[in-house]
């Protein structure tokens, strides 16, 4: 994660959101007597924010995580993606 400066980031503002975008990386930005933030691109906010959801109950937690293992234990079964479907029921 990289870290500068307000000015530096209000100097070099449009190259500072294409990388965040880009790059897929945040960048943490810093101000003098204030906390720092993070940009972030939407997509990995977004993504985030559903994982975090997704984890909250210790029960959907418990059960995703199973499944995980399973699948990396070889346990899965591959299926397609509908992407259509997909853009319908989260409105991409």
């Amino acid at each position: 994660m990289r870290t500068m400066t307000y000015s530096k980031s209000r100097a070099k503002y449009a190259e500072t959101l294409n990388s965040v975008v880009d790059d897929r990386e945040e960048v943490v930005i810093t101000r003098a007597g204030h906390d720092p933030v993070v940009i972030v691109a939407l997509d990995d906010c977004q993504s985030l924010k559903e994982t975090a959801y997704l984890l909250k109950s210790p029960e959907n937690s418990r059960r995703l995580l199973a499944s995980i293992g399973r699948l990396e234990s070889d346990g899965g079964v591959e299926r397609a993606i509908r992407v259509a479907a997909c853009r319908y029921h989260y409105g991409t």
